[in-house]
């Protein structure tokens, strides 16, 4: 990680704060905001930020204030605070089913003037939303595997759609979230992308020849936006094509290797977590209360990097503590002083704290409840 000057995240009251805790600094959010719609050519309905990474219904609506009317959610604690902030179109990008479906129509009819929006790969999942206020996005599997219509079944994609329609469900369009699409050269990712985007096109082509158009396409997490944006034919189709990346609101270590700064993606950290020194267990190695239940390890080790400090290797975490590896000769820092750090995966990282403090100028404003982390509660009432 680049050497981040640590007065641009150092807060004045930290002796006053319990660690680890999350900070959030606006002024960032909106600078990344303003980062990914240049790459938009400036165009906000170009983008549907995924809010799973923010989880936070002030940055939703710094969101809004920014001009982007339409999201992307993956629960439905994300989509009720989409709906509570007022966002005017949500997409769940996530197949429900049970009772997490009966949650989302029960949604739907709360939240009239969200345009809320689900997936399904299936004309068996169709039933569960007769009647709903819902619109309905084909999930395709691109190649990842993990959800959506098999490659080998696409010959089915016309008869879902039809069969949605008969359910009078309004179809909205294509969802192909190409998350395997991160390889580290940025030409090669794109070759890849756009031979895929190439079969992509193809779906939609053999619905037009059936009479069915495809009102919106939606691609693209993070490591395949500029990819996507890139591919012509989506610039010039007669549906409106999105993107969907999440991770750009808040930014990572993983995402500066993904899009690095030398390629143009001046994107800032914007939410870290502030974490003390509790412990010199040798000369050269200091632990901080930044361990996996306050930084998630999901990613592997390092699990983040130390603001102002890009020499210091975080070592492997247990729960609670994270051993820090310090160049030898270098001071260590005192116990009780306060390192930030910036997540190597902050979306997982933001879902593991409570509240989040929000700073302005090196000033904590704020206080606020993530609203959206984890989940809803198992049993209605």
């Amino acid at each position: 990680m680049p050497d981040i000057p640590l007065n641009d995240y150092r807060v004045a009251n930290e002796s006053e704060l319990a660690t680890p805790a999350l900070l959030v600094y606006p002024k960032y959010v909106e600078h990344n905001v303003k980062v990914t719609l240049k790459f938009c050519d400036g165009d906000v309905n170009r983008w549907r930020p995924h809010v799973k990474t923010v989880k936070l219904g002030s940055v939703m609506k710094q969101y809004l204030g920014l001009g982007i009317q339409q999201f992307k959610c993956a629960t439905t604690l994300e989509l009720e605070t989409l709906c509570k902030v007022g966002a005017p179109d949500a997409l769940l990008s996530f197949a429900v089913a049970g009772a997490n479906a009966r949650r989302v129509r029960a949604l739907a009819e709360q939240y009239p003037k969200t345009r809320i929006s689900v997936l399904l790969e299936s004309e068996a999942q169709i039933a569960q939303w007769r009647g709903a206020h819902v619109g309905v996005f084909i999930d395709v599997n691109p190649g990842m595997n993990r959800s959506g219509l098999a490659i080998g079944l696409r010959g089915q994609l016309e008869p879902i759609v039809r069969a949605v329609r008969d359910a009078g469900l309004e179809f909205r369009g294509l969802h192909w979230y190409d998350g395997h699409r991160n390889q580290k050269d940025m030409a090669e990712r794109e070759k890849l992308a756009h031979a895929d985007y190439d079969q992509l096109m193809a779906l939609v082509a053999g619905l037009e020849r059936s009479g069915i158009k495809t009102p919106e396409v939606v691609t693209a997490g993070t490591p395949a936006f500029p990819v996507s944006l890139s591919y012509k034919a989506f610039a010039d189709a007669t549906f409106v094509h999105r993107i969907s990346p999440g991770t750009v609101g808040f930014h990572d270590t993983t995402t500066m290797e993904y899009l690095p700064a030398s390629l143009g993606f001046d994107y800032k950290p914007a939410a870290v977590v502030m974490a003390g020194v509790i412990s010199r267990p040798t000369p050269t190695r200091i632990t901080a209360d930044g361990g996996h239940k306050a930084v998630s390890a999901d990613a592997g080790v390092p699990t983040c990097a130390v603001v102002g400090h890009g020499a210091w290797k975080p070592a492997g975490p247990s729960e609670e503590h994270l051993p820090i590896d310090l160049p030898a000769g270098e001071k260590l820092p005192e116990i009780g002083e306060c390192l930030y750090l910036v997540p190597r995966h902050v979306c997982p990282t933001v879902n593991l704290h409570d509240y989040a403090l929000l700073v302005v100028d090196g000033k904590v404003t704020g206080m606020e409840r993530l609203a959206a982390r984890g989940h809803d509660a198992p049993m209605p009432g």
